[in-house]
């Protein structure tokens, strides 16, 4: 094979600028030699802080620091302004915010914590404007503020009205008050109630903007040959074809493989599969995944790193009167977003822009600065809609948007690229929810009382390796592989929960309800089987166990009387149920199930109880519960990422099996009234649904689901 160099370019005038540190602060971006500078809001629009712009045309912006990725982030956080403001829901926009600490914090989706995390500080940003606004009229009208009536976006006081537009450049001269009152819960009009999301014409008319779809004059779209095994690295490329065909215009080394740079997409993925490579795998993950297990299978008869312990699980075990023990098998999962991963990045002399649906945007501006050695203020990122995400676009690595930046790097100032992952890309990246293997073991007194609990749990951690590991990893243990284990809730006097981190050669990330996803589903598939040995109820048993967590009680008890818990079913169906807590907010799940003549059984109906504190938007909550339904549905019956000798199998989804329309059952969704402080509903759908469906499964035919997905184990 002939080999070819393919060093990465750096021209003269961007090493003038990488020496010079590129130092001073942004104002504008280069784009084909005409500096553009970003809008600021008009001088008479009131903006006391940094959430909330009150303009003379009468519209209320909300700047939103996170990312919508389907979720309703926009919704739910706009009705939070609203809410203080008294805005009328029309006059309500939204607006991404720029990527800037001081004003922002640390801007980052995830952990189902947007709602939970900007609820007082939104809460605060609209009670401020509304303030304002009152004390401008006030002022106009030589009244007392506290005679001020505010409705629907309307100042008024007897027969003299003005809307907010009106009062705006008024309230803007006035100062910001340090302090202003919040409203009382018992009074809120918009909170709790079902406003239309703000999204949605935009995306039923096709105008929004996804990463995918900017575009911009002169733009190339760039594609990656990546290594086929993990740990693979190039070692030499013949690009002599891919260079010659037609709209090519760069091939270029990056640290990830060798980038293909056309005029189209269609041209780069044709010339990259011209490309005549050769890898480096001499540290490449040769395993296939029955191998890894049954490492980890060997690993788990060891002692591991404690994440809990409650007195003696190992004295009370040898003294229990009954034994029951149970294993689970987990596959690596991908987070198969339908918009796969893709960002445009356009360097310039005064620094780089960044079109792209962001998850970690505080992160990824760093990252980004840091290959172009920038400071991070000089990257400036435009945060688009994101297609889905379920925790892939959130990495401290920023893989895809340094992938971009890399290439952008390596060609001539002022070029625009946009790097695309195609399906295969996303699929055999990387970046899956770990693989895992659970041992469980339960001592039952002569009362079926469990008097000890000892709980193995083996799998790659999330955190090793990266830029947090000292805070997130303690004595070993990585929180999020235990999470969901490690805060067991039923009242067990002895408890032992053990952790492995085995180190494996894919790559892991945290994937929709990261640990509880397979933690919930090995602890609460496992209590059914130690409630059937207690010869229990299994919704008895829990809630025996539970009773000093009222919470858990109360969608457990809610799910089980919506669902008919103690109604007879046919011949062929059967119930299971399930609850768990993750990021703050506890759902319980019952799944009704029956099997045709064939013996292949269905999912029919899933019942949901939620209690996620205040719940912002009703419908909102309705929806993730059922997006997360759905999408852990399909994990449990049809994903799975395997590998053979190291290869990834799966390229597709006709390979990587996901949940189609005709396989969604009915779901019901209730939540419990709460005045709890409000917490996410993006990810807490998604646990309960697996043990649930396997509870089912288990009490129609007795036999336990221990291998996921169930389609390599059941006939479902």
């Amino acid at each position: 094979m002939t080999s070819t160099a393919l060093p990465t370019f750096v021209p003269p005038s961007r090493r003038a600028l990488l020496q010079s540190g590129a130092a001073g602060l942004v104002v504008g971006f280069i784009w084909n030699g005409k500096k553009t500078h970003a809008a600021t809001p008009s001088a008479t629009a009131l903006s006391p802080n940094a959430f909330v712009r009150v303009a003379p045309d009468n519209t209320v912006t909300v700047v939103i620091k996170h990312l919508e990725m389907g979720q309703g982030v926009y919704t739910g956080l706009s009705t939070i302004v609203a809410e203080e403001l008294d805005a009328d829901w029309a006059q309500i926009r939204t607006e991404s915010a720029p990527v800037n600490q001081k004003l922002f914090g640390l801007q980052m989706t995830g952990g189902s914590a947007s709602i939970a995390g900007s609820y007082d500080q939104l809460r605060k940003a609209g009670a401020t404007a509304r303030a304002m606004l009152v004390a401008a009229a006030a002022k106009e009208w030589n009244v007392p503020p506290a005679d001020i009536k505010v409705e629907n976006g309307v100042l008024s006081y007897m027969n003299m009205r003005a809307s907010f537009g009106e009062m705006a450049a008024k309230a803007a001269v006035l100062p910001v008050p340090s302090e202003v009152t919040l409203k009382d819960p018992k009074t809120f009009k918009r909170i709790g109630v079902a406003f239309p999301r703000l999204d949605t014409a935009v995306k039923v008319d096709g105008s929004a903007k996804f990463a995918l779809d900017h575009m911009a004059p002169d733009l190339l779209v760039a594609v990656i040959a990546r290594p086929p095994r993990f740990g693979g690295v190039l070692k030499s490329a013949d690009a002599q074809t891919a260079q010659a065909m037609p709209g090519v215009k760069y091939v270029t080394a990056v640290p990830s493989g060798v980038a293909v740079v056309a005029e189209s997409f269609w041209q780069a993925q044709k010339a990259r599969r011209a490309l005549n490579i050769e890898w480096d795998e001499t540290n490449a993950e040769k395993r296939g995944t029955e191998q890894i297990m049954a490492d980890y299978k060997k690993l788990a008869l060891q002692p591991g790193n404690s994440a809990r312990k409650d007195g003696d699980a190992t004295a009370a075990m040898a003294s229990a009167k009954h034994i029951v023990t149970a294993e689970f098998e987990f596959p690596y999962l991908a987070h198969a977003p339908m918009e796969p991963l893709d960002c445009t990045v356009l360097i310039g002399a005064d620094g780089c822009e960044i079109w792209a649906g962001c998850q970690f945007q505080t992160i990824d501006q760093g990252n980004v600065a840091r290959v172009l050695g920038m400071k991070p203020d000089q990257v400036k990122i435009n945060t688009l809609y994101a297609g889905g995400s379920f925790g892939r676009r959130a990495n401290f690595y920023s893989d895809y948007l340094v992938e971009a930046t890399h290439i952008a790097k390596a060609l001539p100032l002022g070029t625009p690229i946009k790097l695309v992952w195609t399906r295969e890309d996303d699929l055999r990246g990387g970046k899956y929810r770990p693989m895992y293997y659970h041992a469980m073991k339960a001592g039952l007194d002569d009362q079926g009382k469990v008097v000890a609990w000892q709980h193995t749990i083996v799998g790659q951690s999330i955190m090793k390796g990266g830029p947090f590991e000292a805070a997130a990893i303690k004595n070993g243990i990585d929180g999020s592989s235990v999470e969901g284990a490690a805060n067991l809730p039923y009242d067990i006097p002895n408890i032992s929960v053990e952790l492995h981190s085995p180190v494996a050669g894919p790559t892991v990330l945290w994937w929709r309800s990261v640990g509880s996803t397979h933690n919930a589903y090995a602890t609460e598939a496992f209590i059914d089987q130690v409630a059937k040995a207690a010869r229990q109820d299994p919704l008895e048993f829990r809630r025996d166990a539970l009773a000093k967590h009222p919470r858990h009680l109360g969608v457990l008890n809610l799910a089980a009387e919506k669902a008919g818990w103690t109604t007879p079913l046919g011949k062929d169906q059967a119930r299971g149920i399930a609850v768990a807590e993750a990021f703050g907010t506890f759902v319980a799940q019952v799944v009704e199930v029956s099997r045709d003549a064939n013996g292949k059984i269905k999912v029919d109906r899933v019942v949901c109880a939620v209690d996620c504190g205040v719940a912002i938007n009703p419908d909102i909550v309705h929806a993730q519960m059922e997006g997360g339904i759905a999408f852990g549905l399909g994990a449990i019956l049809k994903s799975a990422i395997t590998l053979k000798d190291g290869l990834v199998e799966q390229s597709n989804f006709d390979t990587y099996g996901v949940l189609r329309m005709d396989e969604m059952p009915r779901v019901d969704v209730h939540i419990v009234p709460s005045q709890e402080v409000p917490c996410g509903v993006g990810e807490p759908g998604v646990p309960p649904i697996g043990p649930a469906l396997a509870n089912a499964i288990f009490a129609l035919t007795g036999k336990p689901v221990s291998k996921l997905p169930m389609r390599s184990s059941v006939g479902v």
